[in-house]
């Protein structure tokens, strides 16, 4: 058994923080760059430049890609051979808590009801998942709320088929128009149940930008899916062009025979995360 101390893991957390807030994925900024050079429209060109331009500053700099910094949303994965000595949640939420302080990241998590700011951008939705191994694997996602609140859920009947999964997601993206800040991150949950949906959507962000799934059947309906976003030509920041989506990552998981729930969750072309292994 494993012994990880609550403190190291908070010092982790903070600064994964504050390098999400200002420092772009080579991922990301590669897959700018291919749409910069790939896009037909000028102004839409223009307008990745500077996408590309701020990235460049805010790492420079170390300021926010964004002023809206985010909810912060961590996905935990603990080996089952882990012990962590101390409060792993509490771990958590203070590491969040000192980085958006040190990091001087807006602090944006308010109660639902009264709208009163919590002030230290806590708490932070995390979700945990034990796996086999003595590792804690860390994977830090600020979801700003331009590209969160465009998000959407659908239960659909099985007889939708994959007509049905497409229309709604491209109908989902193109309503979002501009106010995600695209070109986007399309994250697509199919299947389980309401809220399994609905998370694996969210997860999908995290793998790697662009790159495949792992079914060949699935792959193919991202790359269907992406086509017929593009098709649409809402473009970059809705100026037009071909380039709306860059990727859209699905998840799938086995549902009722009576159920087909697809879950589409937006991120804005500032797909911002940082992930680590102890």
């Amino acid at each position: 058994m494993r012994t990880i101390k609550s403190e190291f893991i908070t010092t982790t957390v903070k600064n994964l923080a504050m390098e999400a807030g200002t420092d772009l994925e080579p991922d990301i900024l590669e897959a700018l760059l291919k749409a910069r050079d790939e896009e037909v429209s000028l102004l839409a060109r223009h307008v990745l430049e500077l996408f590309i331009a701020n990235a460049d500053i805010a790492s420079r700099e170390k300021i926010p890609l964004c002023q809206d910094t985010g909810v912060a949303v961590v996905f935990i994965e603990i080996g089952q051979e882990i012990h962590v000595a101390g409060n792993l949640e509490q771990a958590i939420q203070d590491g969040i808590a000192q980085g958006y302080e040190t990091g001087f990241l807006r602090k944006s998590v308010c109660d639902p009801l009264t709208r009163v700011n919590s002030g230290t951008n806590t708490p932070a939705v995390i979700h945990y998942e034990i796996v086999p191994g003595d590792q804690l694997k860390i994977f830090m996602l600020p979801k700003g709320c331009g590209s969160e609140n465009m998000s959407g859920l659908t239960m659909l009947p099985p007889s939708a088929g994959l007509q049905g999964v497409v229309d709604f997601v491209v109908k989902t993206v193109v309503e979002a128009g501009p106010n995600p800040c695209p070109p986007l991150l399309v994250g697509v949950g199919m299947g389980g149940t309401f809220e399994k949906a609905a998370f694996l959507a969210k997860k999908s962000l995290q793998r790697p930008f662009g790159q495949a799934s792992k079914r060949a059947d699935v792959a193919a309906l991202e790359e269907d899916i992406l086509t017929k976003v593009n098709e649409q030509g809402v473009g970059v920041q809705g100026l037009g062009g071909n380039h709306t989506a860059l990727a859209v990552h699905i998840k799938s998981f086995p549902s009722h025979i009576a159920s087909l729930p697809v879950a589409v969750n937006i991120q804005c072309h500032s797909h911002r995360y940082k992930q680590t292994i102890i």
